[in-house]
């Protein structure tokens, strides 16, 4: 197995720079003729558009945006170069937004995060991550595809049927997020079943270290990503864990949240990115998720940017047992019940898994009476913590993680 996945990981600053002069021109020129950027391209002389300091005089692409666009153009937003019967998938999520998916060479580009985990052939790829409605089940297959690996397609759930298919199939590497990993290895252990997991490549949620460093203690090497829906793989991990690599085929800016204004190298800002990809050109989109720039070189040798990874959210959206939950659910929940107040959703951390508590403040006595609307709304059970008026914080919080990243 080689060292790297191609070429381009080892460039050096001015090859890197002259091909995204050649590049970046192009997409901004396909971005101008799809009817989704009317008005937020209009009067931008895509030549003159080289580099990643001149991106930053165009506007920022966000969620919103995104939302808005699809409601007016379903099911893209008039911003793919391809109509959706042109595309190999279509998925859902929350929002509901639509993001297209293509069977082309690693049309996501996680295969190359997926080398850096040492995951190539001759491997049997446990891909944990859900195969209905969205992406990330597809997302990872791809890569597992392109690096030549078998993929047990699990999804999730059915804990017991996945230890027993991990070990009947004799899989090697597992792909999911970085919780459920460890509820196959215990369910297993209480099996008396032995794995031959050795690699995990894991996303869709934080990897705490002691978590990394129980992996390691069973002989798993595990290693992160840092990809979406909207964008496919954004920055990744590699034996050296030191921060995490930008992928080759994105360009990532740190902004001001909430301005699109580029941050001092290594301050924390939001990350925004312009993907590469000529079948859906995303220009500077806003994804919410907090990082800096590293300075320095990877002692891998892989020489594109480094960022420290994900850092928190410029709003209050977090991600609980990999799903996103938003201020806009917790309204959400307000809105069903009469008796509620005001509501808050506290992110915690026991015995290496992720917690969701929803305090709600109400005079009401019986928590039971929320299970369903808080199931419903936030896509998960939780602990239920009913409170007195007047006792959760007045600071504008709905959405409050107490987890530590250190």
């Amino acid at each position: 197995m080689s060292r790297f996945f191609d070429d381009l990981e080892t460039r050096s600053a001015d090859e890197r720079a002259a091909a995204l002069t050649e590049a970046l021109p192009k997409q901004i020129a396909r971005a101008q003729g799809l009817p989704g950027y009317r008005g937020s391209l209009d009067g931008v002389d895509a030549a003159t558009v080289r580099s990643v300091e001149d991106l930053a005089a165009l506007p920022v692409l966000r969620k919103s945006d995104l939302s808005r666009a699809q409601e007016a153009n379903y099911p893209f937003g008039g911003l793919t170069t391809k109509p959706a019967s042109g595309f190999a998938h279509i998925f859902q999520s929350p929002g509901p937004i639509y993001e297209p998916g293509g069977v082309e060479h690693d049309w996501w580009r996680v295969g190359r995060f997926l080398h850096a985990c040492g995951i190539g052939k001759g491997d049997i790829v446990q891909n944990c991550f859900g195969y209905h409605l969205t992406p990330a089940g597809m997302i990872f297959e791809s890569g597992a595809r392109a690096v030549g690996a078998a993929v047990l397609p699990a999804g999730t759930g059915q804990t017991e049927l996945q230890a027993r298919a991990a070990h009947d199939v004799g899989v090697t590497a597992y792909s999911g997020t970085p919780d459920y990993l460890k509820v196959i290895l215990d369910k297993a252990e209480a099996m008396g079943l032995a794995l031959k997991i050795s690699k995990a490549a894991v996303g869709g949620g934080a990897l705490f270290p002691s978590l990394r460093q129980e992996y390691m203690d069973r002989g798993i090497t595990c290693l992160q990503s840092y990809a979406t829906a909207d964008l496919g793989n954004i920055a990744y991990e590699t034996e050296a864990m030191e921060g995490m690599i930008v992928d080759e085929c994105v360009v990532v800016e740190i902004v001001r949240p909430g301005t699109g204004d580029p941050v001092a190298p290594g301050e924390v800002g939001e990350v925004v990115v312009t993907t590469l990809n000529a079948d859906y050109p995303l220009i500077r989109f806003a994804t919410g998720d907090l990082s800096a720039v590293m300075a320095g070189q990877s002692p891998c040798g892989r020489s594109n940017t480094r960022i420290k990874g994900w850092m928190g959210r410029a709003d209050q959206t977090t991600k609980i047992k990999g799903m996103f939950v938003r201020p806009e659910q917790v309204a959400q929940l307000v809105a069903k019940h009469d008796d509620i107040i005001r509501a808050r959703v506290i992110a915690g951390r026991t015995s290496e898994m992720d917690t969701m508590t929803v305090q709600i403040e109400t005079e009401a006595q019986s928590p039971e009476a929320y299970a369903a609307s808080v199931v419903d709304v936030l896509k998960m059970k939780g602990k239920i913590q009913l409170v007195a008026p007047g006792t959760l914080p007045n600071d504008g919080k709905v959405i409050e993680d107490q987890r530590s990243y250190d």
